[in-house]
């Protein structure tokens, strides 16, 4: 038995020329300041590089 499933995409999401959404054109950019040498931020960095190589490695296992 099959099943189908709905993608999400574009289908039916009428946008303007251009890409852009009208109404987030007056939102001012957001400066973000990170300690990169805060001990968390290290932790945090890691832990994000660990699962990333993690799914690397599954994809490329996949692919093979």
């Amino acid at each position: 038995m099959l099943s189908t499933r709905q993608e999400s995409g574009s289908a039916g999401n009428i946008k303007p020329s251009g890409g852009q959404d009208p109404s987030k054109k007056d939102v001012p950019a957001e400066d973000i300041d990170i300690d990169m040498g805060a001990p968390e931020t290290e932790k945090a960095a890691v832990a994000i590089q660990s699962q990333f190589r993690k799914f690397q490695k599954k994809k490329q296992v996949v692919k093979s």
